[in-house]
C-alpha cells in the first residue's frame, strides 16, 4: 500500500471569524430590523433599493455591518480554495489569511475610490452613487452566501476540487447575473452613452479581475 502524506490545517483561527461574522449579522439585524428582513428579500423584491436606495447611504452603518461579513467571508472562501488547489502554501504560510484579506479589503476600495473618482469627473454622482448602492449591496448579499458555504466546507462536507469549482461557478454566475440586472436597469442611460459604458466596463469591471487572478494564478 502507497502511503501519501495527509496535510491537516486548522481552521480554529477560522471559527473565531465566522462567530463574530455571525454576531456582526445579528447586530445589524438588531439595530436595524427592518431593513434586514428587506434586505433579506433581495431576490425576491426590490422593495429595499425602492426604500432605502433613493439618497447616498452607501455609508449607513448596516452597509458597512454586512460589508466587512463579506471581506471576512469572501477571504476565508478564498483561503479554502488555496488549501484544495496549493495546500504546501496554506501550510507554510502562517499569514497566508491575511495577505488574502489585506488583498481582497485593498482591491474592492480602490476600485470603489476609482468609480467614485470618474463619477466625480463626469458629474455622475448621483447616477454612479446609485449603481455602486445597488451593487454593495448585492456584493453584501453574496458575502451571506459566501458565510453559508465556508459553514459547510469547513464543518460538513470536506471541500473537494469539483465542489469548490461548482460553488464558485454558481456565485460567479449569480455575481453575473447581478451586474446584468444593473445594466438593464439603467438601459436608457447606458444606449445614450454606450461608448463610456464599454470604456468603464473594460478599464473598472474587466481588467480589475484579470490583474486580481494574474496576481493569484
Amino acid at each position: 500500500m502507497e502511503i501519501s502524506e495527509r496535510i491537516i490545517i486548522s481552521s480554529d483561527w477560522a471559527t473565531f471569524l465566522l462567530v463574530g461574522c455571525f454576531a456582526l449579522f445579528a447586530v445589524a439585524k438588531y439595530f436595524y430590523p427592518r431593513r434586514f428582513q428587506e434586505f433579506s428579500l433581495l431576490p425576491i423584491t426590490n422593495q429595499y433599493f425602492f426604500v432605502h436606495g433613493k439618497s447616498d447611504e452607501l455609508k449607513h452603518p448596516f452597509n458597512m455591518l454586512l460589508f466587512v461579513t463579506q471581506i471576512i467571508s469572501v477571504s476565508i472562501f478564498a483561503y479554502i480554495l488555496y488549501t484544495v488547489f496549493n495546500p504546501s502554501e496554506a501550510q507554510n504560510n502562517k499569514w497566508l489569511f491575511v495577505q488574502i484579506c489585506t488583498a481582497y479589503s485593498l482591491f474592492v476600495l480602490i476600485k470603489f475610490s476609482l468609480e467614485k473618482i470618474i463619477a466625480n469627473i463626469f458629474s455622475l454622482d448621483v447616477i454612479i452613487n446609485n449603481y455602486l448602492y445597488q451593487k454593495l449591496s448585492y456584493r453584501n448579499y453574496l458575502g451571506i452566501l459566501f458565510f453559508i458555504g465556508n459553514l459547510f466546507f469547513l464543518y460538513i462536507y470536506p471541500p473537494t476540487a469539483t465542489s469548490i469549482l461548482i460553488f464558485t461557478f454558481i456565485l460567479l454566475v449569480l455575481n453575473a447575473i447581478v451586474l446584468l440586472y444593473s445594466y438593464k436597469k439603467n438601459g436608457d442611460l447606458i444606449l445614450g452613452n454606450f461608448l463610456y459604458f464599454i470604456l468603464y466596463l473594460c478599464a473598472l469591471e474587466i481588467a480589475p479581475y484579470i490583474i486580481l487572478y494574474k496576481l493569484f494564478i
